[in-house]
């Protein structure tokens, strides 16, 4: 199927009037004898005019039917003509067209304006202003070009999104969320009612930043409905009016927090100087009431010598426009004058006039204190400044008097290293003269080199290194050489001088001559040396001469006792009394040796000490004393969980000992209780041994502990006074201490308790690991 090209032959067979008559709109023939017709739209559209059949004119006002007139003359000519006019009954206008239609005829065309909601929304954005039109469940219908804008959205993200849609980001002014159930889109709809211009907060995800808009929203009824069936909301972008408020309010609260913090009374006047309104920090520091100063006797609160004054030069300032500054005393509501500082300043208006006075007083009563204490305090600090020059003056010549006297030697460095100041001492230490020492470079002059004469490079000189990084130092060895070339031996301190900038500008070198006391060292050493050999040897002597003297006493023994068994008959009493003291001396001097022995055995231990459980070894003494302890209806408890690292052999001795000790001394009608604990302080086991025996006397606590010590007769207890000596040089013997806490009779709090200490056995699960794995490969700990 074809299709004629679009030109006027192709309606040249066509009816006129029934494409009039099809016609959508309004349309007017008219001829050029002034007979016209009407399509069905224009009877519609305009109705019945009175006069109609006579002048076509008539139904439109005088002024468009005058511009429709000229148009169709000139359509009758063969021009074409555009007017816009306004209908009968309608507000917006009309497009008319007006074009020839034939010889003598003219047609006039009537485009009526949009619907009036696309008025409104192209009205809204010609106006800067977003507007949505909403239906009953909240979604957004329609809207206009600018509110996808405004809100940071495309049309099709806005057009059927609700008022409830999660994606929203609303807030009130003061922050606070904005629920989709308070927007004014919602509250209209549901109450029916129009909310005006409601301030909203809205995030703008295209800019990603918040928006601030006023909203207003307008419900919209259909005919014969109750409930608004649509909504239309209008909303402005109001961020910069809003932002200009915000810095005004930040701007006001400062300044209201400036004047608050640096003020006592902030005032206000008109442009005549008069109090302007009420004055609330004026009422409460004056007292006086407003009906008082605002009738113009807040004067009278100014102090009578100082009212004068103040008001010629308030007279002068309201005059001239310039700032009121001065001070005078103002009344305190208690009657008290204070000090003031008083300064107004004027509010111009546009044309530069006065417009209002802003003042402001400042209590200066602290600054008049100050000022008085200030001067106190000059004259008192020019009378100490005064003393203080006579005191350094003191100093300084003591001083000079003080390093001149010195025996030390004392040298001033700059940072470069140079002698600045020496004392006579150093100077007499080293073979040269003040004067020689003075401007010398230090270090070259007299630390060049190191004891075997090498040469001391300057880099490794530490007191040079002082020089570099401001450290203080103390050298305890070093070696400066003697004018004559040899070396004298010194300890010394290096102290660096600073700057008030904290750079360092030199040092102050002391030297102290250790010639003498290395030579003390050394004689100390080989005195300290010998002494060790000594001890040797007297342990070495005292084991010998123990282990032989028991051979002719052992005969000794022997015979005795052989004498006694065979002829003891034939003794007389006395001669068997001798021969029994000749054996309990025998007996005793056997004991005197074992001990002897046994202390010289002390020490000698050549294997290394072991981890040893302090319950086992107690448990052991117990065993071997259980005869002791039955039949003396005695007690021994311990609590010695601990391991300590320590030789068994001698720990069996040293608790026997201790133990022995406790049972032995008892006290009359009171049978014996010893207690032994243990408890770990760091690297070391604490122990405890304590009994309620007979005690010691504080005058004789140390002396227990020497050998062959007896407080008691043999007759009373057993003893060659060896046991506490053997003890503590079994306890010293570890690295440990041995010390006695004791209560003698008649107390009734007696008894005696020993401490001592021996190192703590490492704990194998804090063992170094690489440890364990060694001890893990090696067969012997399988």
């Amino acid at each position: 199927m074809t299709s004629a090209p679009a030109d006027s032959s192709a309606f040249a067979g066509a009816d006129a009037a029934a494409l009039l008559s099809a016609l959508p709109d309004p349309a007017v023939w008219v001829r050029a004898d002034g007979h016209f017709a009407l399509n069905t739209a224009a009877r519609e559209r305009l109705g019945a005019v009175d006069g109609l059949a006579q002048n076509w004119a008539l139904l439109f006002s005088v002024a468009a039917a005058q511009e429709l007139r000229d148009a169709v003359a000139q359509a009758l000519r063969g021009k074409v003509s555009c007017l816009s006019v306004t209908m009968p009954g309608a507000v917006a206008p009309a497009l008319a067209t007006i074009t020839p239609a034939g010889p003598g005829a003219a047609l006039l065309h009537f485009r009526e304006s949009h619907d009036p909601l696309e008025v409104a929304l192209e009205i809204m954005d010609r106006m800067g202003l977003g507007m949505t039109v909403q239906g009953a469940d909240s979604r957004i219908l329609h809207a206009n070009t600018l509110a996808p804008a405004i809100l940071g959205l495309s049309p099709e993200q806005l057009t059927g999104r609700d008022s409830l849609d999660p994606r929203w980001q609303a807030i009130h002014p003061d922050g606070s969320a904005f629920p989709g159930e308070t927007h004014p889109s919602l509250v209209a709809l549901h109450t029916g009612q129009p909310l005006l211009d409601v301030p909203m907060g809205v995030f703008h995800p295209a800019a990603g930043e918040w928006r601030w808009l006023t909203v207003t929203a307008i419900p919209r009824r259909a005919p014969g409905m109750n409930r608004p069936q649509q909504v239309t909301t209008v909303f402005a972008d109001v961020t910069e009016g809003h932002r200009t408020r915000e810095d005004l309010r930040r701007s006001e609260q400062r300044f209201r927090s400036l004047v608050e913090a640096t003020s006592q009374i902030v005032f206000s006047t008109d442009a005549q100087g008069h109090f302007d309104g009420r004055q609330p920090d004026w009422e409460a520091f004056t007292g006086q009431s407003p009906e008082e100063y605002l009738a113009g006797r807040g004067g009278e609160a100014i102090h009578p010598g100082d009212l004068i004054e103040s008001a010629r030069l308030w007279r002068e300032a309201l005059q001239s426009g310039s700032v009121y500054d001065t001070e005078h005393r103002l009344r305190r509501h208690d009657g008290v004058y204070v000090p003031m500082r008083i300064r107004a300043v004027p509010v111009l208006n546009e044309d530069g006039g006065v417009r209002e006075w802003i003042g402001s007083y400042t209590d200066i009563s602290a600054v008049r204190g100050a000022e008085a204490a200030l001067r106190a305090l000059n004259a008192e600090l020019e009378g100490r400044v005064a003393v203080r020059t006579q005191e350094l003056a003191e100093v300084t010549r003591f001083s000079t008097l003080l390093l001149t006297a010195a025996g030390e030697g004392v040298f001033g460095l700059d940072a470069s290293g140079r002698i600045t100041f020496a004392n006579p001492a150093a100077a007499r230490l080293l073979g040269y003269s003040v004067e020689r020492l003075i401007g010398s470079q230090q270090h070259a002059l007299i630390h060049h080199s190191h004891p075997d004469g090498t040469p001391y490079p300057l880099a490794d000189c530490p007191i040079h290194q002082t020089l570099r990084d401001g450290q203080n130092r103390r050298l305890e060895h070093e070696v400066l050489w003697h004018a004559t070339g040899h070396a004298v031996p010194v300890s010394c301190v290096v102290t660096p001088l600073f700057s008030e900038t904290g750079a360092v500008t030199g040092a102050v070198l002391m030297v102290q001559d250790i010639a003498e006391r290395l030579r003390s060292q050394s004689l100390l050493q080989d005195a300290i040396e010998d002494l060790e050999r000594s001890n040797a040897d007297l342990e070495q002597f005292a084991y010998v001469a123990s282990h032989d003297l028991q051979e002719p006493l052992r005969t000794l023994g022997s015979y005795a006792e052989l004498l006694s068994r065979r002829y003891g008959e034939q003794l007389d009493g006395r001669a068997n009394q001798y021969l029994g003291f000749m054996q309990d001396a025998a007996g005793r001097m056997r004991g005197l040796i074992q001990d002897l022995l046994e202390f010289s055995r002390v020490g000698r231990a050549g294997s290394a000490p072991t981890p040893l459980a302090l319950s086992d070894a107690v448990q052991a003494v117990a065993h071997s004393m259980g005869a002791a302890l039955e039949s003396g209806q005695a007690t021994l408890e311990w609590d010695t969980p601990h391991t300590v690292l320590a030789h068994a052999p001698l720990i069996a001795p040293l608790l026997t000992n201790l133990i022995g000790n406790g049972l032995k001394f008892t006290a009359p009608g009171q049978p014996a209780r010893v207690r032994v604990g243990s408890r770990q302080d760091g690297e070391m086991v604490y122990i405890t041994v304590q009994d309620n025996g007979i005690g010691i006397a504080h005058e004789y606590q140390e002396r227990v502990f020497e050998i062959f010590q007896r407080l008691h007769r043999r007759e009373d207890y057993a003893g060659n006074g060896m046991g506490l000596a053997i003890c503590r040089k079994i306890v010293e013997h570890h690295g440990g201490t041995l010390w006695l806490e004791s209560t003698p009779l008649p107390d009734p709090d007696h008894g005696s308790t020993f401490h001592f200490t021996l190192p703590a056995a490492p704990d194998p699960r804090r063992q170094d690991p690489q440890q364990q794995d060694s001890q893990r490969q090696d067969p012997s700990h399988a």
